[in-house]
């Protein structure tokens, strides 16, 4: 089986619930997501995605990925996709980092690896644990009867775990997570998430007045991991690291100040990279978030199969977000049911991509 052509297909997706406001006051209503279509000379297609969250969250964007795209796509004609080592090493002689667009097309590759193998994704990445897993909900910064709202309505739906976007003034991070507290109850999991927002002292703030919380975690509070460490010295609350976890070195050095890693598939390359990394947290006995920084529906499903194949006692929780968007190339499919994910379990990435419902944007 070698790769005979890629294609690059790109659509919106419309966020579902208004404006999605993180700290520095990032705000976005639509993002463009970019979806590869490998295709094989034995006409079978597999399907990767990648959608940056805007400009300025990490070092990636749209046009970016697009841009990428074009260099790297050639190298993989010609490779056979069942190999993931051969295409990940076509793809990093084809180009240097960028490991936001190679994402995309090593998910195809496992898509097309599960489809020869006629294996669920799942089970190439080790076995599925479980037949479904807890999800949670990202609640935009906002006024504190906002985020309550907000928080409510999804914990009527059945959400239990709620990530709190904050980074702005501590004192108000503060009010803010102590009503969502208050509107929850004890088997309901907040997460006070800064994206970075914070530095040292606003960070040693915050978490000072919100110490005494025990269902709590505090969440990538300041941009570096050297901050991040500092400020896991001054607070006994659990610590999830986030955007500052790129690597198997950074997690090793991130380790004294982490609890738990959020890990997102394009951050770190793709499923590959992200089953090395997701398998080496769980020997640290460290928890794990497993999502994307956006996407839809191929990326729910390539979630999916990582959060299913993760042992339940490290699974903190995942994201499908295909649920957070109002646009679909997939039938909205794999779909959350009462604040619970599960993993499809027909061969590969187990979705029907409908390329009627993208844009062209190139073809190699």
């Amino acid at each position: 089986m070698k790769i005979a052509r890629v294609r690059t297909l790109g659509y919106d997706l419309r966020y579902a619930h208004g404006e999605y406001v993180m700290s520095g006051d990032r705000r976005t209503t639509s993002l463009p997501s970019t979806i590869v279509e490998v295709e094989t000379d034995e006409g079978r297609k597999g399907y990767g995605e990648t959608c940056p969250l805007g400009t300025t969250y990490l070092p990636a964007h749209a046009e970016g990925a697009r841009a990428a795209l074009r260099e790297l796509a050639p190298a993989l004609i010609g490779v056979d996709p069942r190999n993931l080592n051969a295409v990940n090493a076509a793809l990093d002689h084809a180009l240097a980092g960028h490991a936001y667009a190679k994402a995309a097309l090593d998910i195809a590759c496992w898509d097309l690896l599960g489809q020869a193998a006629h294996l669920p994704v799942s089970t190439l990445l080790g076995g599925a644990h479980t037949t479904d897993f807890p999800l949670y909900q990202a609640i935009p910064l906002g006024p504190e009867d906002a985020m309550v709202e907000h928080v409510l309505d999804h914990k009527r739906a059945g959400i239990t775990r709620f990530q709190l976007k904050l980074g702005a003034d501590p004192h108000a991070d503060a009010r803010r997570t102590e009503a969502v507290l208050d509107a929850t109850g004890d088997d309901d999991l907040v997460i006070a998430d800064a994206n970075g927002g914070w530095r040292l002292h606003d960070a040693t703030v915050a978490a000072r007045a919100l110490e005494r919380h025990d269902r709590l975690l505090f969440e990538q509070p300041c941009p570096t991991l050297e901050e991040c460490l500092i400020i896991r010295e001054r607070t006994t609350l659990p610590m999830v690291l986030d955007e500052v976890v790129t690597d198997v070195a950074t997690l090793l050095r991130a380790r004294p100040a982490a609890d738990a890693i959020n890990l997102k598939l394009g951050r770190v390359g793709g499923l590959t990279k992200a089953k090395l990394l997701r398998d080496l947290a769980q020997q640290l006995g460290l928890r794990l978030t497993i999502e994307d920084s956006w996407g839809g529906d191929v990326t729910t499903a390539a979630v999916a199969h990582l959060a299913a194949s993760t042992h339940p006692d490290h699974l903190l929780m995942a994201s499908f977000m295909n649920d957070w968007n109002l646009d679909h190339c997939a039938g909205h499919q794999p779909r959350s049911h009462a604040g619970r994910g599960a993993a499809p379990t027909t061969p590969g990435l187990g979705i029907a991509v409908d390329p009627t419902a993208l844009a062209l944007i190139h073809e190699h």
